[in-house]
């Protein structure tokens, strides 16, 4: 939903004059077959295109008041969340297996990260913005972290993490969140 509603927003106008044209005509039809059809079957048709009408009328009345909107506040919060994973996570496999709901395989990738850090395979600070990756990701999964990883995490959480832990928290919805991390692994295989 590149458009954020455009796109959508014609196709619902033209949709709705469709629809007005539709129910215009049933109302002509009705008349000029009047005399074909019986007092009863004339009544019930015209009872049930009219009903339809008066629906129709107030969705349009839902519309224009603001009730009812293709663009709202829950893109927004997508908009809000989208950018917030691909500031916080910048490493792929971390976003791909927090997306797949993955704690084990992440604490795995900790425990390799450790490993590489103490043979010196792995830079300091690379080590460093990959474990509080790891950290929040574990976090936002449920799991329980040491009292050591809570103090890593506080002493090197940068503002783009905030930022995640903020929008995700405020988003509600754990699935929502994953299914934009979903979305940011693709993003990353490109």
């Amino acid at each position: 939903m590149a458009s954020r509603g455009t796109t959508e927003t014609s196709k619902l106008k033209q949709n709705l004059e469709e629809q007005l044209d539709r129910l215009m005509q049933q109302l002509q039809d009705l008349e000029e077959c009047r005399e074909e059809l019986d007092a009863d079957e004339y009544q019930e048709t015209k009872k049930e295109t009219l009903e339809q009408l008066s629906e129709f009328n107030d969705s349009l009345k839902k519309i224009m008041s603001g009730d009812m909107t293709l663009v709202d506040e829950l893109s927004g919060m997508q908009l809000a969340i989208q950018a917030a994973i691909s500031q916080a996570f910048k490493t792929p496999e971390v976003i791909r297996l927090f997306a797949k709901k993955q704690p084990r395989q992440l604490r795995t990738r900790l425990a390799e990260m450790d490993r590489d850090l103490m043979v010196g395979k792995l830079a300091r600070d690379l080590y460093t913005q990959q474990k509080v990756e790891i950290l929040t990701a574990l976090r936002k999964l449920g799991e329980k972290l040491t009292g050591d990883d809570e103090m890593f995490l506080s002493a090197n959480a940068g503002t783009a993490l905030s930022q995640f832990e903020r929008v995700s928290t405020d988003l509600g919805s754990g699935d929502k969140v994953f299914a934009l991390a979903s979305v940011e692994v693709e993003k990353a295989k490109q």
